[in-house]
């Protein structure tokens, strides 16, 4: 064998090798890729603290949370926004915050006590509460400004009483109320008992009251929108469960629960 033959020999053994190994490789298949989420499921206690129109939605979203996060424990406190806002400024323990007016959430935005950029979830208006029989024969706005009619509102720094006094001024009528509260649970409260013929609270607490009260719309509300928002405060003790506590209520299920509760969009 020439030293010519043994060189083009050799060069087509080494471009079998050569091509054989590439074949090998390109039907090899490839290693699965190996998961590096290891993040630990939340858990941990956290205290909300949210507007007394939201006490029916977010019983239940608590509990759906929970549900979904089993490690973790939502404590709820439900009163006035400006009530909320005034407890939380002066060191109240709370990882959430959702009000029913955004000028609340502005104060403790200011005061630095607000972890991030409040978000909003969801939008309300007025409408008027009487006692089942409707003893007084309510049926618009002006006939709360009549002589005699024990009519009952919330107080002005609270964000249902704000609203009640846009609406007044919008709809040029004077209500002279025989209590203002501080909260819409405490309007219903006096409507539902008989102690008043009617009260001005949200449109959700009237079909959240169900039987014990009578709703009675009227188009002025209108004129007088309130938008919630809500936010994780810097001084809660777990903030990834009220990250994700928020991040439930502004999600999905949280869209379907105040939608069912009459809630509107934000």
């Amino acid at each position: 064998m020439t030293t010519r033959t043994r060189s083009i020999l050799a060069a087509i053994v080494a471009a079998t090798v050569i091509l054989g190994a590439s074949a090998c490789s390109a039907s090899t298949p490839a290693a699965p890729a190996t998961s590096t989420n290891t993040s630990p499921p939340l858990s941990g206690s956290i205290t909300v603290f949210a507007a007394a129109s939201l006490k029916g939605t977010f019983t239940e979203l608590a509990n759906r949370f929970k549900a979904k996060h089993p490690g973790t424990t939502v404590s709820l406190s439900f009163a006035g926004s400006s009530d909320l806002a005034t407890q939380i400024t002066a060191g109240a323990p709370a990882d959430v915050f959702a009000s029913a007016d955004t000028k609340n959430m502005a104060k403790l935005t200011a005061a630095g006590l607000v972890d991030g950029e409040p978000v909003d979830f969801a939008t309300n208006t007025l409408e008027i509460a009487v006692p089942p029989a409707n003893p007084a024969a309510i049926a618009s706005l002006a006939d709360l400004a009549r002589p005699g009619v024990k009519t009952v509102v919330c107080q002005a720094q609270v964000p249902c009483g704000s609203t009640t006094v846009a609406v007044e001024k919008a709809a040029g009528v004077t209500i002279r109320p025989v209590s203002e509260e501080l909260s819409v649970t405490d309007v219903l409260g006096k409507v539902s008992s008989g102690e008043a013929d009617a009260g001005l609270v949200y449109v959700t607490d009237v079909k959240a009251a169900g039987a014990s009260v009578t709703g009675i719309p009227f188009p002025e509300s209108a004129k007088a929108v309130n938008t919630y928002p809500i936010a994780a405060l810097t001084a809660g003790a777990r903030p990834a469960v009220a990250a994700a506590f928020v991040q439930f209520v502004v999600g999905t299920t949280g869209r379907l629960v105040l939608a069912a509760a009459g809630f509107g969009s934000p």
